[in-house]
């Protein structure tokens, strides 16, 4: 998903209830990094829910050695 980050994936999830995402990176040698889960409610994505996701994306990038 190039509108949060490089190498940033998004999983997506249909089941009756409704639509799911889980965007997450996997780069990283150790560890598969899940930057935000949410229930989607729109046929497209909020800003605030691509907001999140790069803001940990972020954080995440600034804590790891």
């Amino acid at each position: 998903m190039p509108t949060i980050g490089a190498n940033v994936r998004e999983i997506r999830i249909a089941l009756r209830d409704g639509a799911f995402r889980v965007i997450y990176i996997a780069t990283f040698k150790d560890a598969v990094y899940v930057l935000h889960a949410f229930r989607k409610t729109s046929q497209k994505t909020a800003f605030r829910d691509l907001a999140y996701a790069r803001d940990q994306l972020k954080k995440l990038k600034e804590t790891r050695p």
